[in-house]
């Protein structure tokens, strides 16, 4: 039989909820960081706890309440006038800005009035992507902060004083996707990493791009005449892809070979003008990397004619070419990068074929007991990757072979 008298009541069960809101408020500010400030802001409602914790989050997510649903600014612009009246002024580790859409210039203001308010409140990592066909216009205005060290930009037209960062820097990491670049000129001294991928100007002058801090840089499929890059002595990493948009095209290109200046009968073929601190557009900024990839579609000239006033690459450890540096006849572009990369320990050649899945991919080493080449001696791989080894391809083995460079088939 059961004991007489009541029992003892058990205790009640402690709630994810209750367990939750048992941790420090700066836990709680960081973990409603994560949510999008709509969110963040209905948890007022959970408890008395909870009430004021959203105007302290040390983050703010202005995006759709769901992950992959974005909205219009207009759509939450009365919103964030509440917020940003409301929220406290406490330092800002993130602030993302995500939209698909914006109407008109009244949603500019308002995207640059929220920029701004990140920034006074020393935010360190700053993300607006913009989803729309167009680009949305920021403010031609410097941005000022000790404290930024991350911006991450998508579908924006930048000005000439915001792509001034001397008032900023803390700023390592800068990325920009699609974005309309309107200045002659990216300058800083603090930043590390530098990406700038699908962007485009309409300027007939070369962007510049002074880094002199730069540890890694990404340029690809950049629309207009192909920014000239000043000195990065510091450079580990460089990936530059010249695509379809590069306007640096040689009108009378014929297999492999360009016309030059002298021809004038093609108006892109000019000689470097006279502002540049160099011979060179792109390789002479990057001359000191560790390992490289340089694509480039059939046409353009920029690699070909920095290859005249070829720099030493004294520091290069791997290098990634494509069938662009193997067009020419006598395959003089490959050959004098080859002789110019003196601690170069390996070499891949992806030819007339893109990656990552090749059909066919072949290794071969650098032979130095055979007679003396004229290509670095740390040379132990070289691969080729490819769909089919046709008339084209062995022509390039054979070239390799006579570096002493042998292939196992």
């Amino acid at each position: 039989m059961p004991p007489r008298g009541n029992p003892r009541k058990s205790a009640p069960p402690v709630t994810i909820t209750d367990q939750i809101s048992a941790l420090p408020d700066q836990m709680l500010h960081h973990v409603l960081s994560f949510l999008p400030v709509q969110a963040a802001v209905r948890t007022c409602v959970l408890a008395r706890r909870w009430r004021h914790l959203w105007k302290s989050t040390t983050g703010l997510r202005i995006v759709g309440l769901d992950e992959d649903k974005y909205v219009k600014v207009q759509d939450i612009r009365k919103f964030m006038n509440h917020l940003l009246v409301l929220h406290e002024r406490t330092h800002l580790g993130t602030v993302e800005i995500k939209f698909d859409h914006y109407d008109d210039d009244g949603d500019v203001r308002y995207v640059n009035l929220w920029t701004r308010f990140a920034m006074m409140c020393k935010v360190r990592a700053l993300t607006l992507h913009i989803l729309d066909d167009g680009y949305l216009a920021l403010d031609d205005l410097p941005l000022v902060s000790r404290h930024l060290g991350t911006l991450d930009l998508q579908s924006v037209a930048l000005r000439k004083s915001l792509l001034d960062f001397a008032s900023c820097p803390a700023l390592k990491d800068l990325k920009m996707n699609d974005c309309e670049i309107n200045a002659d000129r990216i300058s800083s001294r603090s930043l590390k990493h530098l990406s700038i991928t699908f962007c485009r100007s309409d300027s007939d002058c070369r962007v510049r791009i002074s880094a002199p801090g730069l540890v890694s840089l990404k340029l690809e499929d950049f629309i207009g005449m192909t920014p000239s890059l000043e000195d990065m002595g510091l450079l580990e990493a460089a990936c530059v892809n010249l695509g379809n948009g590069c306007k640096d095209v040689c009108l009378n290109y014929d297999s492999g070979v360009f016309c030059g200046a002298n021809d004038d009968t093609c108006k892109n073929c000019v000689p470097i003008s006279d502002d540049c601190s160099s011979n060179c557009v792109l390789l002479g900024g990057i001359s000191s990397a560790k390992h490289l990839k340089l694509m480039s579609e059939i046409g353009k000239f920029v690699f070909t004619r920095d290859l005249e006033h070829c720099p030493a690459f004294s520091k290069l450890k791997t290098l990634v070419l494509n069938e662009y540096w193997c067009e020419a006849p006598d395959l003089d572009p490959l050959a004098c990068i080859l002789k110019n990369s003196p601690v170069l320990e390996k070499l891949t050649l992806q030819l007339f074929s893109e990656g990552p899945n090749h059909e066919v991919e072949m290794e071969g080493s650098y032979c130095c007991m055979e007679r003396p080449s004229a290509i670095s001696e740390h040379l132990n791989i070289v691969e080729v990757k490819c769909n089919v080894v046709d008339k084209r391809i062995l022509k390039i083995l054979r070239f390799l072979c006579a570096f002493n460079i042998r292939f196992n088939f």
